[in-house]
């Protein structure tokens, strides 16, 4: 991408970032990264950076080993939360350094210059972060009376929260000089496995019809119209993929094992233990969640490709049909304008609070929308720092998925704005939630599309898409994350081979998916392509629990919309500040009661009998 002007200077100092024009979908923006640094080479990027390393120094030195004393004498909470506060300022000026770094290198993975800014920022980030090692695990060393007391007495109370959250984390806290080791050797551990991971991805090349693409468009033409073209894209995706297996079996076999040395350190004893703590979740809650989903799979997805196969005149689907568009139904391709006014058309319905802040994304450059060589595949919203702003990635062609996705990241853009307040040590919420906002994001976006619908065919196809989209995000991450537990669970018994990783995708993919889609001979690789399994080990069933979740909110929506707004605000702004059941007591639900995902899989059902209904 040497002819990018963003190659050496990645942000523009001007209001607006550079538009790329696509045929047939206008004027496509790329964000502005220069609310965060004006380049990659600008002083004040420099400047922070030895800031961060000076002041994280400094911080050490004025408190490693003094928050006990502190506690036992006079004005202990006043104290304690100045040692919070600065801890925080510092906290938003590392993630703003490595906010900037990562969304450089999201824009082009393949670019030398931008992959080792990103490189060079994370070790250095990590080697002043190291000075902060210390401040949590004083704090759980304290004993639970006197840091309630603090709590209780003085201006500590704000944060509590944040310490509650810290306290969580107590049981499994190591020696300070082991986490040092941890936290140090992540930067040529798991951190290099990620980036390699990410650039393999970002340099593959799939042959499509006589065109060397890259993953993001090759996975668009398996919803082309023209079955032959899906099929092959499904071919071209195969054959690159498995000839790149050796190395990805190589990057999964490597990071389950680093995990599985840390959980078995920290005392963690079930593979996603970690992972349930950090979503500030209940394993039991979770399980709910699977054994829901799992025994919903006949009236859920087998019931619905058989609906599809029926329509495409088939007993039984090809993989690559799974998210074909609807036979001789006129697809509609979204110019970004388009898209654009839907998307705020169906927030504003909803709430012009909510439209408003997601307008600033557009008018404000927080967006980057082309599909470009390098460019990190999928989509994104990044929540930087609060003392900035979030930014959304997407790689939008047009598709009605696309404005679906594109509603799905504003969604949490808007969240994340919502959340900021509550600064940078509170405003990050559990993944369990934080796919709240996008998922009604989404369904508002859904909805509005299809009440101005009135032709029957293209309702039927926007009702079946949707429900594609569910199954997608439900019985599909639930059946992601029964792979996961596979993967790590045999890989306790020593490495896995690719062929063994094929596998134990192969069973979970089966049995999900039903008997009317025919996993063919290729589909067994397609578990190589998910980022989730390497960057964010069991983060899948968060889209599943925030999906069921956000059915049930937009039932108690449809029901009694009068004040259900302020409340949904309220709980987006409380950003990581309470537990579920705490913000999802206002609406009457309980996702400890085992009948509450059911409520959000029925709306999948009656979507899906709708569909049958059409038949007639």
């Amino acid at each position: 991408m040497n002819s990018n002007p963003f190659t050496k200077s990645l942000c523009r100092s001007s209001s607006r970032a550079q538009a790329q024009t696509d045929a047939g979908l206008g004027a496509l923006p790329e964000w502005n990264l220069a609310d965060l640094y004006p380049s990659m080479e600008s002083p004040e990027y420099a400047r922070d950076l030895v800031r961060a390393e000076t002041e994280c120094a400094q911080f050490a030195q004025s408190w490693r080993g003094k928050l006990a004393g502190i506690v036992a004498g006079l004005g202990a909470s006043a104290h304690l939360t100045e040692a919070v506060a600065a801890y925080e300022k510092l906290e938003d000026l590392l993630g703003r350094i490595i906010s900037f770094a990562g969304l450089v290198y999201s824009g082009d993975t393949t670019d030398p210059t931008r992959a080792k800014f990103y490189g060079d920022a994370q070790e250095k980030i990590t080697n002043a972060s190291s000075d902060l090692l210390f401040f949590t695990l004083e704090l759980n060393r304290i004993e639970d009376s006197a840091l309630e007391t603090a709590m209780n007495e003085g201006p500590l109370g704000h944060y509590r929260p944040w310490i509650e959250d810290i306290r969580r984390e107590k049981p499994y806290q190591l020696d300070d000089k082991i986490e040092q080791l941890f936290h140090e050797k992540s930067v040529t551990g798991r951190g290099a496995w990620n980036r390699l991971f990410d650039e393999t991805i970002a340099g593959l090349r799939f042959k499509v019809e006589g065109k060397e693409l890259t993953l993001e468009p090759t996975l668009n033409m398996m919803q082309d119209k023209n079955g032959d073209t899906r099929k092959a894209a499904a071919d071209a995706l195969a054959e690159t993929l498995r000839g790149n297996l050796r190395t990805f079996a190589l990057i999964t076999n490597t990071l389950t094992k680093d995990k599985e040395i840390s959980d078995r350190w920290r005392g963690f004893k079930d593979a996603a233990d970690a992972r349930h703590l950090s979503n500030r979740v209940e394993r039991e809650v979770v399980d709910a969640l699977v054994a829901a989903v799992v025994a919903a799979h006949p009236r859920l997805s087998h019931r619905y490709y058989k609906l599809k196969a029926k329509w495409f005149g088939q007993d039984q689907l090809a993989h690559w049909d799974r998210n074909a568009p609807l036979p001789n139904v006129p697809t509609h391709a979204y110019p970004w304008e388009e898209a654009r006014d839907t998307v705020l058309g169906a927030y504003g319905e909803f709430s012009p609070r909510m439209a408003d802040i997601a307008r600033r994304f557009f008018d404000e450059s927080w967006i980057d929308a082309p599909v470009r060589p390098g460019k990190a595949p999928g989509a994104f919203a990044h929540p930087t720092v609060p003392s900035a702003h979030p930014y959304v990635l997407v790689n939008y062609q047009g598709k009605p998925r696309d404005v679906m996705t594109l509603a799905h990241e504003l969604g949490h853009g808007v969240h994340q704005v919502l959340a900021a307040p509550n600064g940078a040590l509170m405003a990050p919420t559990p993944l369990t939630l934080a796919e709240t906002a996008s998922v009604f994001g989404e369904m508002l976006t859904f909805r509005a599309l299809l009440a101005r619908t009135t032709n029957p065919e293209q309702r039927r196809s926007m009702l079946a898409s949707k429900v594609e989209d569910m199954l997608n995000t439900v019985v599909r991450q639930i059946a992601f994350y029964s792979f996961e537990r596979k993967v790590h669970t045999e890989r306790r018994n020593g490495e896995l081979t690719a062929d063994q990783i094929c596998t134990l995708w192969m069973s979970v993919q089966s049995d999900s998916l039903g008997p009317s889609i025919r996993l063919g001979p290729g589909y067994e690789t397609f578990w190589a392509y998910i980022p989730h399994f390497i960057h964010s080990p069991f983060y899948v069933y968060a889209y599943a629990f925030g999906d069921c979740l956000v059915n049930s909110l937009y039932g108690v929506y449809q029901n009694a919309s009068d004040g259900f707004a302020e409340k949904y605000f309220a709980m987006l702004a409380a950003g990581g500040t309470k537990h579920h059941s705490e913000l999802l007591a206002p609406f009457g639900l309980d996702a400890r009661d085992p009948g509450f995902w059911q409520i959000g899989l029925n709306m999948i059902e009656g979507m899906i009998a709708e569909l049958e209904g059409l038949e007639g």
